[in-house]
């Protein structure tokens, strides 16, 4: 990733704190619950956006100083997986078709910063340009308008209530909007 240092670091600690919040609730009440996924796919679901925010993070911070091959497996694995769920499942289609725009993402950047030369410090130059551009733009558009239809839920979502419960409902739609936020972040820095 290019881009300034404390840009990378901040990115880090957000996309961190998203997949290790869904980490957390793997064992407990799955972060899917409130948008409509029941039973397993809210499990697989909380599975993957963990993977996603902790994967940010960590490629946020080591960027192509991690072998490209390992990020392809990481991400581009659980891609296909979700890319065929959708085809063949009867229920979850979009947000398993959603997760497995995210991992084919994740590869393309892994991709593209292992073909892109060497930078120094992690600095954008007007030749630092990695990537297809209609690719990076079409992902942009996705992930931006995305970030937009989380963020909305998030602001329509009921608030108030005195209970630990209600007043938590509200986190899996933000940690939802502020990773789609942290990889419009990433693919605006490529």
């Amino acid at each position: 990733m290019h881009g300034p240092v404390l840009v990378s670091w901040l990115l880090a600690a957000l996309t961190a704190t998203s997949g290790a919040y869904c980490l957390s609730r793997l064992g407990r009440t799955p972060c899917s619950a409130d948008a409509g996924v029941k039973g397993l796919h809210a499990y697989e679901s909380d599975a993957a956006e963990a993977l996603m925010g902790l994967g940010m993070a960590a490629m946020a911070v080591t960027g192509a100083a991690v072998p490209a091959a390992l990020w392809a497996w990481l991400f581009g694995l659980p891609a296909v997986v979700f890319l065929l769920a959708a085809v063949r499942g009867r229920t979850g289609r979009a947000h398993r078709l959603h997760h497995a725009i995210g991992g084919l993402a994740m590869t393309y950047m892994a991709l593209a910063m292992a073909a892109a030369p060497a930078h120094g410090h992690h600095h954008a130059t007007s030749t630092g340009a990695t990537g297809a551009p209609l690719l990076t733009g079409a992902l942009l558009l996705y992930f931006g308008g995305y970030s937009l239809w989380a963020g909305t839920r998030l602001l329509a979502a009921p608030g108030g209530g005195q209970t630990w419960s209600t007043r938590t409902a509200g986190l899996p739609r933000a940690c939802r909007t502020a990773m789609g936020l942290g990889m419009f972040a990433m693919l605006l820095t490529m």
